[in-house]
């Protein structure tokens, strides 16, 4: 039976320089309001949720326990993403299903939540199950994107899924296209763009091969556009930061595991924004590691 998800998706469209503009979300919050912290976004990724995950897996409790305490605290987040690779491997419909039901916590606590995908999600499938993410009338043909609106900056939620189990992502000609029609739409808040893939310039090169195939596009429409601030990005189970004409790219550290957990952990990320940064802080599923409570304070271009 397909799972409705009707709160995590209160869709409206506007117009703006010629694009239409999904925008989703309850609004901006004012701080304070309704027990919502304006200025905090919860940042996931690569949940990796499978149908039957194995007894002794901890994939799904990693999950379970950012979920748990999103559920359980006074003062909610503006919105928590999900960036991509939800399912497990190939994009299961029992995968999403699964997915669904670990995350339920959060409609039921009022918690505005948003997804993107990635290489190892199946766009049927999600929409099989997940009916209400999809948009009646999409701005972009294919691809699962919106806008989401907060106090101090602007969310653009792309879509880098080519194609279930190719590790490459694309941005797509007539998604780069929307994007910059939505940009110059939405100039009055620093801009923050996320997608699944990691772009192939700053950062590590070692990760370029499995990242956007179209960076260098991507980059041509969001470099001259003073006003978008930070790429954020999941797809290699790690976390770093680079800056690549004055943009930061934010790769945020995977929620189900890591390939090697000598250099790596799990967990998710919190992101207080301000009018002119934002203050990033990792938080590990294990509360002894290192990286638990690091925060790292980055100012807008």
């Amino acid at each position: 039976m397909p799972i409705h998800l009707t709160t995590l998706n209160r869709r409206r469209f506007l117009q703006a320089a010629g694009a239409s503009i999904l925008v989703c979300g309850r609004g901006i919050p004012a701080a304070g309001n309704d027990g919502i912290d304006a200025d905090l976004v919860y940042l996931l990724n690569d949940t990796h949720i499978g149908e039957k995950h194995p007894a002794d897996s901890p994939v799904p409790t990693h999950l379970r326990q950012v979920v748990t305490e999103l559920a359980e605290m006074p003062t909610k987040p503006a919105f928590v993403l999900i960036n991509g690779d939800l399912a497990l491997k190939d994009g299961q419909p029992g995968d999403y299903r699964h997915f669904a039901k670990l995350i339920q916590p959060l409609e039921q606590a009022g918690v505005d939540t948003h997804l993107t995908l990635g290489n190892h999600d199946n766009r049927e499938a999600f929409y099989e199950v997940m009916k209400q993410q999809r948009p009646e009338n999409p701005p972009v043909a294919s691809r699962h994107i919106a806008i989401v609106q907060t106090r101090h900056a602007n969310f653009f939620l792309l879509d880098s899924l080519q194609k279930t189990m190719v590790t490459q992502g694309t941005i797509g000609k007539e998604q780069l296209n929307w994007l910059a029609a939505a940009l110059d739409g939405l100039q009055s808040k620093p801009a923050i763009v996320v997608a699944h893939h990691n772009p192939r310039l700053g950062g590590d090169p070692l990760h370029f091969p499995g990242g956007l195939i179209d960076s260098r596009e991507l980059w041509n429409v969001i470099g001259p556009r003073k006003w978008v601030k930070a790429y954020i990005h999941g797809h290699i189970h790690d976390r770093s930061q680079a800056e690549y004409q004055g943009i930061h790219i934010l790769n945020t550290p995977a929620t189900s595991y890591v390939a090697d957990p000598t250099k790596s952990t799990t967990g998710w990320t919190t992101a207080k924004l301000t009018a002119n940064g934002v203050t990033l802080t990792t938080h590990t599923t294990d509360a002894t590691h290192p990286w638990n409570g690091e925060s790292k304070t980055l100012a807008w271009r």
